[in-house]
């Protein structure tokens, strides 16, 4: 790596903000980071080597960062979320039956023999998607509990169960670095609510304000390593230490300092490193020879809708169980551990990649729907 490579990325990574623009268009930013890792990477002018050690760290640490910020979105102390969980969790395993099924096809009708893979990925939501998009058209949570419980239990399931799948051979040391994640996550939740209640985390707060010594961020990150350090013994991935060091942050309260930190760190460059490094990794020229893979991503997007529509007899309004259906973390985080362990088929990270960007714009026409249908409600009873 150099100071010259890393200016190119930088640089392709603002396609990401770029493309995001105009808000009518609800693109996530990590589209355009996308992009432009295809344009620099192995579809476009090869300009970058994603599999270059110093590269590939970089993008671990985002990639860690990212899940961090995906699990502290999971609304754990949302009352109207956790007043609608039981309803959340009947969807979500509807969902999780039909994505089954959905998986044995999709996998025997191509030939991948990745059916565990293809119905974890159609299985999941995107709380980091679905939740921005219903803020940004003005939707009170407390009108969507049931699809934030939805979502959340959705993700926490596929996050946890989708490095299990990805490589069956180390199923059982995966699940071993799993728990003891789990485990570590739980006793550190139980200590910081203790901290919490004596006061010495508002006086540390105060104190790392004052001095500027940013000590919870020092802290997050101290936490973030450690449990990565698990995962790399146990030979799973960073993801599911991010993801549960968000969850911990949502559980316990996220200072707004720390989170702003956290924001200016992940999307401020190790988020679109990891995504533009995530783009130079796909080779979308393998759809040429392998013409297959476009039809799979194609059967991947609409998968992904049509297993979402059965939450419908929990009581999720139809349009709802279309939003429910934007997907994103857990599908890169597919296409990231196959690529790592190398047993994704040529163009079928890019087929997973293309399933969840239909996902997402499925998503984004249902949340204007559903924003619409909000505002006309609010016209019609001013009171």
């Amino acid at each position: 790596m150099s100071f010259s490579l890393l200016a190119l990325i930088v640089l392709v990574g603002l396609l990401g903000p770029l493309l995001a623009l105009r808000s009518g268009w609800r693109i996530p930013v990590i589209v355009g980071e996308l992009v432009g890792g295809l344009l620099i990477g192995a579809s476009g002018f090869g300009l970058v080597d994603a599999s270059n050690n110093e590269f590939r760290l970089l993008a671990d640490i985002g990639f860690g960062l990212t899940m961090v910020v995906v699990g502290s979105q999971i609304p754990v102390r949302d009352v109207a979320a956790r007043a609608a969980l039981r309803r959340g969790i009947a969807g979500a395993a509807v969902v999780g039956t039909a994505a089954a099924i959905g998986g044995i096809a999709l996998a025997a009708l191509f030939g991948t023999g990745h059916a565990a893979v293809y119905a974890v990925v159609i299985a999941s939501s995107s709380a980091a998607i679905v939740l921005p998009m219903l803020q940004s058209v003005g939707v009170r949570r407390a009108t969507v509990g049931q699809l934030m419980a939805q979502i959340a239990v959705a993700d926490i399931a596929c996050i946890v169960i989708l490095p299990i799948v990805a490589a069956p051979g180390r199923a059982g040391l995966a699940a071993l670095g799993a728990a003891v994640i789990a485990v570590a996550a739980l006793l550190l939740f139980f200590a910081l609510r203790r901290f919490d209640r004596s006061g010495a985390r508002s006086r540390l707060h105060q104190y790392s304000e004052k001095r500027r010594f940013a000590l919870e961020l020092r802290f997050s990150l101290l936490t973030l390593f450690s449990f990565g350090a698990i995962a790399q013994f146990t030979d799973i991935s960073i993801m599911l230490a991010g993801f549960a060091l968000g969850l911990l942050l949502s559980a316990t309260g996220e200072p707004h300092r720390l989170a702003r930190q956290l924001f200016g760190m992940t999307e401020g460059f190790f988020g679109p490193l990891f995504f533009v490094w995530l783009g130079a990794s796909l080779d979308l020229r393998s759809f040429a020879t392998h013409p297959a893979m476009i039809l799979l991503g194609l059967a991947l997007g609409v998968a992904a809708v049509v297993v979402h529509t059965p939450a419908r007899i929990t009581g999720l309004p139809w349009v709802q169980t279309l939003a429910s259906a934007g997907q994103l973390g857990v599908p890169v985080a597919a296409v990231t551990l196959g690529i790592q362990a190398g047993t994704l088929a040529p163009g079928e990270d890019a087929a997973i990649v293309l399933g969840a960007l239909i996902s997402v714009a499925v998503a984004a026409v249902a949340i204007g729907t559903i924003g619409r249908r909000a505002a006309a409600g609010k016209q019609a009873d001013p009171m």
